[in-house]
């Protein structure tokens, strides 16, 4: 008798905590520490609770960040272009642009 692979669903298995993606896990980690700053000044003013709310709502759109897409709808010009692409590289791409003075570089193959 010979061995066959079984084939099973993988897609939960690089989750933590069953919401986290290793890559939301470190934006949401990275927007709760800039929101820690905040906190900490707030709570020097003594207004903690603010704090609290303004480092939930940083790591908040850090989690959205690293997890979320644009959706693919054809009613704006943006999502027409960027739909089905997750939020971080299109900020890397936006930050690339900016680096190099506005300029994009386009390579094409020329067929002979």
């Amino acid at each position: 008798m010979g061995t066959y692979n079984l084939p099973r669903n993988v897609k939960g298995e690089g989750r933590i905590l069953f919401i986290f993606s290793t890559k939301s896990l470190i934006t949401t980690c990275f927007g709760g520490a800039i929101g820690i700053i905040f906190y900490l000044i707030f709570s020097a003013l003594g207004m903690s609770i603010v704090g609290i709310v303004i480092t939930l709502i940083f790591a908040l759109i850090g989690y959205a960040i690293g997890m979320f897409k644009i959706p693919d709808t054809a009613g704006l010009e943006i999502t027409r272009k960027t739909g089905g692409e997750n939020i971080d590289d299109i900020i890397k791409r936006y930050i690339k642009f900016k680096k190099n003075n506005k300029k994009i570089y386009v390579f094409t193959k020329e067929e002979k």
